[in-house]
């Protein structure tokens, strides 16, 4: 339910908060952009990892971070793992933040 039409609850609010902290970092957020726009819906870690400066156990952190929100999923296939996005946990996050129709539009800040 989105906040404009009334406060979230406590135990709501907490249900989003975890998914909410694993894309307030930038790693992570860029991680999951990289997955959900892979050709096919998933990426493989060896395909994403080349995309950042970072130590592969760094990598996998993150992905951790973003499996454990809810945001991601995983299978290992052989020696590697492939992830993808987890649609209803961003559909979550989204329809809390997206305005309602018929709620008041906000002023105008002058340039």
């Amino acid at each position: 339910m989105p906040l404009v039409r009334e406060p979230l609850s406590r135990q709501r609010s907490e249900e989003l908060t975890r998914g909410f902290k694993a894309l307030a970092d930038p790693v992570r957020l860029r991680l999951l952009s990289l997955v959900a726009s892979h050709e096919g819906g998933e990426a493989c870690v060896c395909d994403i990892s080349a995309s950042f400066e970072l130590s592969q156990p760094t990598i996998s952190h993150h992905l951790k971070v973003l499996r454990e929100a809810g945001l991601l999923d995983c299978e290992r296939r052989g020696t590697w793992v492939y992830y993808w996005v987890v649609p209803a946990a961003l559909q979550q996050l989204s329809s809390v933040l997206s305005p309602t129709t018929g709620a008041p539009a906000a002023a105008a800040v002058p340039a």
